[in-house]
Formats: structure tokens, sequence, C-alpha cells
């Protein structure tokens, strides 16, 4: 039995954007576009009438924009939303607003609104189409509800950071990887952690280098540590956090000279993989060097990346954290983890911190 394609609706108030993201989506024999809208009012009443598995939602249009018309059909006909427009690179602050507004994903036009380079975007558009489809929209807004009511997570965050704790180091690390639904889920996470945690947090999420710079600084606003963007060269230290930056993979290796401590390189191979950066790139050059010293964690996206290094993580030794189905916006990554056996522990958003902190303060 074949199964039924995806339906998109397309809100966007360019006739040429409707027509070339048509002529893109329809490439693949998977996904149908059901209706096209000029401008969000439009997009909310075709919404109802056509039902569609996922909305593609331009931001800046006359009459109603993409914002509000997000909001409009989160409340009256909930599905996954995902943000097509230049505004997404040019405005991080826009972006991350859809993103708290119920959003599932981005994705940015190239160039500007009308680009005769539009025809780059189709892979990432086509992926993040097929994931949003898959997207369980009660998942993170009720794991947030259960959050905020809970009595036990309290978040670590000083409104004024102290002095940089460097001293305090268990030896460990922690990576994080993910991937839709990621930029919200891991302020279930981050905000959680101690000053004093004792070994450097890497995270890597599928997000292209034009955002990743504004992502860093909202982990940075909400982190008890330091948290940046990694640099090419950065030594990692304790209690600090680093982000891979988007369009390239990071590992960290070990500094010349003997000199202590490891240093973030940044390249464009291997080429090939499905996501730059990968986790499971990342993760291999970390295991490398840390061993079971390694703490692997992998939340919310679609497909496999990090996967296979949660089993090898474990093998080694090392401790792994899968998110559970419950609270996984897209319940891909973490689920490929479990079903290959590379999950030690399976837990909802809201209690891998403290997970974290118990694995890193144990011998």
């Amino acid at each position: 039995m074949v199964e039924s394609k995806i339906k998109v609706l397309i809100v966007d108030d360019s006739a040429l954007m409707r027509r070339e993201l048509r002529r893109m989506l329809e490439e693949d024999p998977e996904i149908e576009v059901v209706a096209a809208a000029r401008n969000g009012a439009e997009g909310i009443d075709l919404a109802k009438k056509f039902s569609p598995d996922v909305v593609t939602m331009d931001i800046n249009m006359p009459e109603m924009d993409g914002l509000t018309a997000l909001q409009r059909i989160m409340l009256e006909s909930p599905r996954p939303v995902l943000m097509v427009s230049s505004l997404t690179q040019e405005g991080e602050r826009t972006t991350y607003e859809a993103l708290e507004l119920g959003a599932v994903d981005f994705i940015g036009k190239p160039g500007g609104t009308v680009s005769l380079n539009i025809d780059q975007i189709q892979k990432d558009l086509i992926f993040k189409v097929k994931s949003a489809a898959k997207a369980n929209l009660l998942s993170g807004r009720t794991a947030r509800i259960r959050r905020r009511r809970s009595n036990d997570t309290k978040p670590s965050v000083a409104r004024e950071k102290g002095p940089l704790l460097t001293g305090t180091d268990s030896g460990k690390i922690i990576v994080i990887g993910q991937s839709t639904g990621g930029p919200n889920t891991i302020f279930d996470v981050i905000p959680h952690l101690p000053a004093d945690l004792g070994c450097p947090v890497i995270i890597v999420q599928h997000m292209p280098g034009s955002f990743t710079p504004g992502f860093a600084k909202r982990l940075n606003d909400s982190c008890a540590f330091p948290f940046k963007e990694a640099a090419r060269g950065d030594i990692i230290v304790p209690n600090h956090g680093y982000l891979a930056p988007g369009d390239i993979h990071m590992t960290l290796g070990k500094r010349g000279g003997g000199a202590p401590g490891q240093i973030v390189r940044l390249s464009p191979t291997p080429k090939g993989t499905a996501h730059t950066p990968s986790v499971d790139v990342t993760m291999e050059s970390i295991l490398a060097i840390y061993g079971s010293n390694t703490i692997g964690v992998l939340l919310t996206g679609m497909g496999a990346d990090g996967a296979d290094m949660m089993v090898r993580i474990k093998e080694a030794g090392g401790r792994t954290i899968a998110e559970a189905e419950e609270t996984c916006v897209v319940f891909g990554m973490p689920k490929e983890a479990i079903r290959r056996g590379g999950a030690e522990f399976v837990l909802p958003s809201y209690k891998i911190a403290a997970k974290i902190i118990e694995l890193v303060k144990k011998g």
C-alpha cells in the first residue's frame, strides 16, 4: 500500500517564490502542494480548508504578517509550520520569536526575497518539510508546562555570572547533539546546569552558520557559565560551553608540543555527511580523546545523526542519554540511538540536566 503524500500549504506574498517553492517541493514524489496563499490571512483560511500536514510561512507579508498568522494557526488549527523567509537570516530575533511562538523549524531564502540562487535551499527545504511532518506539536509544549510546575527543577542561572570556575575539572566532557526542535528543547537542559559543573559542554545543532552566533548568545544568556560559538583554536576548558558553528564540522584535537587541554578544529571534511555540522563527526573526535569520560546526549531531531556514536560511547564505558519520545518534537535521532542500543538512559527533556549533573559528579 502506497503511503499518502505529505500535504503542504505555501504562504508567501511573492508569486515567484510561491511558484519556485511549489516546483522544488513537488520534485519530491512524497510531497504534494495542496494550496498557496498570498498573505497570512489567506494562509489561515486555507489551513482550515485543506488541513495540510505542513505550512511553509513567509514572515514579511502585506495585510497579515507571518508571525501573526503563525500565532493564529497554532491557536485555531495547530499544525507544523516551517518559516521560510529572508528575514530568518537578516533578523535573528524574528527567527527565534517564530520558534517560541510554535514554529517547528526555519529556512532562509538565499540572497533576498527573490533570488536566482533559490535552488540551493531545495535539499534542506525538502528535508525540513519531511521533518516537520513528523513533528509532535504537543510534546514540547507539555514538557515546558510540566517543568514549570515541577518543584524539583530550579534554574541554576545567576543574572550576573561570577568568576570563571575553570579549576573544578572532573576530567569529563558533555557532548549534546540535536536537530529539529533543538533550539527550544535545549532550554529545558542548559539553564539547569550549575556554574561549577566541572566539565565543558559541547552542543552540535543542525543550523546554518548565519544563525549559530545568535543561538550561542541565547545559550550564554540562559546559562550559569560562559557559552560561545566555538572558533578555530579555542582551548576547551571546564565550566564553559561551546556551540559548533554552522556549515562546517567541529572536532577536538590535542594541542601541539604536549600542551595540556584540547583545541577546537574546524573543517569542511568529511564530505557527504547528512548534516554539516555533524553530531557523529564531533562525537567521534571527543570519544577518541576522552574515552570513558565522555557523556553523550541526543535530543530531538529527524534522522540518525549521532546514533552510531552513542553506541560507541556506551561501548567504551562512557555514559549516554537519549531524550524520551514524550518530549521529542521529532523522535528520530534519539529513537535510532535507543533502537541500536546506544542509550543508557532514556529521559524526558526536563529530567536530563539532573542526570547530567549526577553523572559528572560521580567518580
